[in-house]
């Protein structure tokens, strides 16, 4: 070999091994210099070696960073294809950004962090979200109290217009589950709040008055939220008359006051009504066994008649004292709207019960309306709410 072969074969090497290019490996990140904007296509100087390209969707992230990008700019992108037929490095901003997403969210689960996420869509079983292509979801049982779709008869149609109303509304919330094959995360509204929710209800005392907030009005009564605690004020805890439908008493978000009656582990029990006096305190001193009283029928049912003698107090006409008749028909003698006059010939204030008799004969004498057999075991409960 002459000398000039063993030169040329050096010098070869060199320029081998000096300018060699490696490319970027897909789906690493890079960063570059920009060095032109055209519309959706953007080129990226890499270090010199090489130009990148980033167009058409991969030019768009959530951070809208194409809007703001100038010549000169630096800029992170992922690496889709290390080369193309054009000899560019395909890049994606839209993928860049996703990647530091995910990122972001690994480490929010694996130290159990709280985090902010918007809703963007709802159906029946909860709260969908999109944040740079990566799918989140809040099932609707992971919602917080103030959020829970509580309806009758769990109405889907109602849940989803109740679920509607959060869409971009800004939620705190933990990563309960996350799925690195599948790119999806689970979120939870109530685990985010459970330390916060433990110590109130630490705090939480019966015979305390709190202000709160009706999250949910149903057929047995009104939930409310206070000091991100939720309790329920049973239909019998709304007030001292008879209730009929809970919705006549609030509306949703209505501010109201109530009073701790009872905690049990999760469940807190509240009333409305024990914060007013109780009327069948004064009802025991106006009403007295053997005097004649006029009211309304505002109820009928097979066993007896309610009469309405005031906004607070009910009184009940047994069908036995409206007839000596077995089996009579009762919507025979009395209607709803009647305007009667009957006589009273039992009062318990305590249980909150006045037996009232529409019998021409009717003598003054004590009886309990739980005295009266005839009354279905069935129909107890009716019995209880006639206050």
């Amino acid at each position: 070999m002459t000398k000039d072969d063993v030169k040329s074969s050096v010098m070869g090497g060199l320029v081998t091994d000096d300018y060699q290019i490696v490319l970027p490996e897909p789906g690493t990140l890079v960063t570059g210099e920009v060095i032109s904007i055209l519309k959706n296509k953007v080129l990226v100087d890499l270090d010199g070696h090489s130009t990148g390209i980033i167009s058409g969707h991969e030019a768009h992230d959530s951070a809208g960073t194409l809007k703001n990008l100038s010549e000169g700019d630096e800029v992170t992108a992922l690496v889709l294809e290390p080369e193309d037929d054009d000899g560019l490095v395909v890049l994606s901003l839209k993928r860049a950004s996703q990647k530091k997403t995910w990122s972001k969210f690994k480490v929010a689960y694996d130290q159990n962090e709280t985090i902010t996420v918007i809703p963007n869509e709802a159906n029946k079983g909860g709260l969908l979200l999109s944040i740079d292509g990566i799918k989140g979801f809040i099932p609707v049982s992971q919602l917080a109290p103030l959020h829970y779709p509580r309806v009758d008869g769990a109405d889907s149609t109602l849940i989803l217009a109740r679920l509607q109303k959060l869409i971009g509304v800004p939620l705190r919330v933990k990563i309960i589950n996350l799925d690195n094959e599948g790119g999806k995360l689970i979120f939870s509204e109530k685990a985010a709040e459970s330390d916060m929710r433990d110590d109130a209800m630490d705090k939480l005392e019966v015979g305390q008055k709190v202000m709160g907030n009706i999250s949910g009005i149903v057929k047995f009564g009104i939930f409310v939220t206070f000091n991100g605690l939720e309790g329920l004020v049973h239909i019998s805890e709304i007030a001292w008359g008879h209730v009929k439908d809970p919705h006549d008493y609030g509306k949703l978000g209505n501010d109201v006051e109530v009073l701790v009656i009872g905690k049990d582990r999760d469940k807190i029990s509240l009333s409305m009504k024990r914060l007013v006096p109780d009327p069948w305190i004064e009802a025991s001193k106006r009403y007295k066994i053997g005097t004649e009283v006029e009211g309304e029928v505002n109820r009928v049912t097979p066993f007896g008649a309610f009469v309405k003698l005031d906004d607070e107090i009910n009184g009940l006409i047994h069908i036995s004292e409206i007839s000596s008749e077995e089996g009579a028909d009762i919507n025979n003698f009395v209607k709803v709207g009647d305007k009667i006059k009957a006589k009273i010939i039992g009062i318990e204030p305590e249980e909150h019960r006045v037996a009232l008799s529409l019998k021409a004969d009717a003598g003054v004498k004590k009886a309990k309306v739980e005295e009266k057999e005839e009354v279905p075991a069935e129909e107890e409960e009716d019995l209880d709410k006639a206050a």
